[in-house]
């Protein structure tokens, strides 16, 4: 079968412009997506916010039956096909449901990971059988499933797994051997998606059922953070697991495991920016609510800046994720489901890199966020009592889960470097326009509203081709083992997709006349300005190892000629104009 040409191709945002119509935004909801994004809205109001220090006391009975209730409403079955007793809803309406579940602590990790890497191997590459055995009790919640890959030397190295598959000599059951770790869900689950090497070589993925005999669950681990979502050990000790639950191919177990924690990562995104809502919410509320001489905490401007600079994180991440769950969309979206499992495998790799983005970006967002909403509440933060407390540490995970963002930003740059190996003539057209852009300032031709910032967007995008173009040149094929270089131009990477995916989502709000567009436009010269001096920091990073002599010190000081210009003088001003907004509003704007 031909590669399928999709509407969007990953990583193309980093060599072209692309027309409007193809970048989805938060504006374009559908009544459908506006509808499921209100019920898990209202689940996580009525009953996760009241329970929170219930769940938080580690009652996992308590949150499995908060999950069947949840099912009993759809919120587990939104990425489940219709004819197996789900809704059948694009990738958008699953981002939503993520968001709107995000603020839920560890309800919201055990809920997300049964929704996305528990169900999704199944779904996609399950065999009819398994699939009507399993999904219908997956979507009500009359089933909670779990993904078992991380081992004791396994964890970024999945492949690395030491777990075993023999068949029995009865060749009815594969009989499995080995311990996997931190396994969310474990003590409630009723499947496990397992990966094990048949014979000691093919890795291969296994639906194991929690009464298999040979299956065992270790004890809790005791966390830092996410205390109500269950994590234990998961134990096989010649653990019989029939020959029909063997999922997908023998020895094609990478297949799913790699693919589905793309959409793993997608997923985590759209949570940490819930959560990240929350937080910002709490502290407009508490800054609003908190005196001190004499006036509001919110009335003053340092309190103002820090307001401002994490509505605008929260934006960046928002549209950014916005946009990839269109992307993928388009990608995903037309598979039926008797498509062969590596058209379906290739569909879901199409855009790894922006699913790799979205975890980074969506994780580092709430972590910078849910800082400075602790160190607005003051003392009052650092007490049990408040619930940015917990949002603090249940946070720091999301940076670890599905994948390091040391790992994914390695993904990231060498996704863009494979492309442009096997595209090695066009990439060194693309290279040398974008070389011709920066000595004559090709960049600067955008015009009307937002032209300024999209002028910067482009110069940005200038600066990452030519600064991965002199890394190319200098390290050859040994650039992937210089780990410093790679995950400094994923991040150049990153700023180029977040500003980009702000600059047109409020190009299209701008042209809508969107009742929020001019608040927006306050964020997008917020969001630029700031990238702009991360821009900065990794270019010259880069170029003073990449570039020597006479060559290095001219082009240092022309990059920061370059980017000088695309600051604006109104930023204080401007930034006490967002926060103020925010402070109308009494939280993020949905």
């Amino acid at each position: 079968m031909p590669p399928v040409k999709y509407k969007v191709a990953g990583g193309e945002f980093l060599v072209r412009d692309l027309p409007l119509d193809v970048v989805f935004t938060p504006e374009e909801r559908t009544e459908e997506h506006k509808m499921i994004g209100d019920t898990a809205r209202q689940y996580i109001t009525r009953e996760i916010h009241p329970n929170r220090k219930r769940i938080e006391s580690g009652d996992y009975a308590f949150v499995a039956s908060k999950m069947k209730e949840a099912g009993e409403l759809g919120l587990l079955a939104h990425s489940i096909p219709e004819r197996f007793g789900g809704l059948g809803l694009d990738k958008m309406s699953k981002g939503i449901v993520g968001e709107a579940l995000g603020s839920g602590g560890g309800y919201s990790v055990a809920h997300s990971n049964h929704t996305c890497i528990a169900t999704l191997p199944i779904t996609y590459f399950g065999s009819e059988e398994q699939k009507r055995n399993y999904l219908p009790k997956l979507a009500s919640g009359e089933y909670i499933g779990a993904y078992c890959l991380t081992e004791p030397e396994a964890g970024s190295d999945a492949l690395a797994a030491k777990t075993t598959a023999v068949m029995n000599e009865e060749k009815s059951h594969y009989l499995l051997n080995g311990t996997k770790i931190y396994i969310t869900n474990a003590s409630f689950s009723d499947t496990f998606i397992v990966y094990a090497k048949v014979d000691g070589k093919d890795f291969t993925a296994f639906i194991v059922e929690k009464d298999f005999p040979g299956l065992s669950i270790g004890p809790e681990e005791e966390k830092m953070g996410i205390k109500g979502s269950s994590t234990c050990s998961v134990v096989m000790e010649d653990c019989e697991v029939p020959v029909e639950n063997v999922l997908g191919e023998i020895g094609k177990g990478h297949l799913i495991a790699l693919n589905v924690l793309n959409l793993g990562r997608f997923n985590l995104g759209f949570a940490a920016l819930g959560a990240a809502k929350q937080a910002l919410q709490l502290a407009v509320q508490h800054t609003s609510e908190r005196k001190q001489f004499g006036r509001a905490i919110s009335a003053f401007p340092a309190t103002k800046e820090k307001l401002a600079r994490m509505a605008g994180d929260i934006f960046a991440s928002e549209s950014l994720l916005y946009r990839t769950a269109g992307h993928i969309e388009s990608a995903l979206g037309y598979l039926d489901e008797a498509a062969e499992p590596s058209e379906t495998a290739r569909a879901m790799n199409e855009h790894k890199m922006e699913a790799a983005i979205c975890k980074v970006a969506g994780s580092e967002t709430l972590d910078a966020v849910v800082d400075e909403a602790l160190q607005l509440h003051g003392g009052a933060g650092f007490i049990k009592e408040y619930p940015i407390e917990q949002m603090y540490r249940d946070a720091r995970i999301n940076r670890i889960f599905e994948g390091t963002n040391e790992i994914n930003r390695l993904l990231i740059a060498g996704s863009f470097l494979k492309s442009a190996e096997k595209e090695r003539t066009s990439f060194q057209s693309i290279l040398e326009q974008a070389e011709y852009s920066l000595k004559n300032r090709g960049y600067m031709r955008s015009t009307g509203e937002l032209g300024d910032a999209e002028e910067a967007v482009a110069l940005y995008r200038d600066l990452f081709l030519v600064t991965a173009g002199s890394a190319v040149r200098k390290y050859g094929k040994s650039l992937s083992e210089n780990q410093e270089i790679m995950m400094a131009l994923a991040d150049l990477a990153m700023e180029l997709y977040r500003t980009q995916s702000v600059v047109w989502r409020v190009k299209k709000s701008l042209q809508r006349q969107h009742k929020d567009a001019s608040w927006q436009k306050k964020l997008v010269y917020l969001i630029v300005e700031d990238a702009n001096l991360r821009i900065q920091s990794s270019v010259i990073f880069l170029l003073s190892d990449l570039l020597e002599g006479e060559e290095r010190v001219h082009t240092l000081r022309n990059v920061s000629g370059l980017l000088s210009v695309y600051h604006w003088p109104d930023s204080i001003q401007r930034n006490r104009e967002i926060a103020e907004a925010l402070n109308e509003f009494r939280q993020y704007p949905n």
